[in-house]
């Protein structure tokens, strides 16, 4: 009989020592999203990503540097009894040009997928810092309604005002923009 699987954090199966529950849960939300992203991929994108992996590898570079040192030293003829099949090196240049044109395009296609998946992240940390801006507006309303009905004043009285205003996005990207025009 199959038995469903208690997520990390739950209230019957504790996070790990030092993640509150919620934390853990957290991280395995993003880790499932990241995991679903990977297999919604393109197998174009797929292969981008792999190549792009494998090329910034230290394998990578170990590989590169045997064959286009064994290519240098064979073509310059300090081998002997191998015939020398590219003395200028024109066909190993070439070589190189057109690997670095692939290899380049292969990395900005990965650069664009990585790049798309931060602008959602970005735009989760702001929906998430907006809410967050606006429950405590709330909570600061509360406090002060609370501080009133017991007669209790603080030295912070003067800015509740200012603070129980909810921030306008927009006005923050308009300020903003405008002062990097300047």
């Amino acid at each position: 009989m199959a038995t469903a699987k208690t997520p990390v954090g739950s209230p019957t199966n504790p996070a790990a020592d030092g993640l509150t529950p919620a934390l853990a849960r957290n991280i395995d939300a993003v880790m499932q999203r990241r995991k679903e992203a990977q297999k919604s991929a393109s197998l174009q994108e797929r292969a981008a990503a792999a190549i792009s992996r494998f090329a910034g590898s230290m394998a990578f570079v170990y590989i590169h540097l045997v064959l286009y040192s064994t290519w240098i030293i064979v073509n310059l003829g300090w081998i002997p009894i191998i015939e020398p099949w590219d003395p200028s090196l024109v066909i190993l240049a070439m070589e190189a040009s057109v690997e670095a044109i692939f290899l380049s395009t292969f990395v900005l296609i990965n650069q664009n997928r990585m790049a798309a998946e931060d602008d959602m992240r970005a735009d989760l940390d702001l929906q998430v810092n907006l809410l967050n801006e606006h429950e405590t507006t709330r909570l600061i309303a509360m406090v002060e309604a609370i501080a009133k009905k017991l007669d209790v004043s603080t030295d912070a009285d003067h800015e509740v005002h200012e603070l129980k205003k909810d921030v306008a996005p927009e006005a923050v990207l308009d300020r903003i923009e405008s002062e990097s025009e300047n």
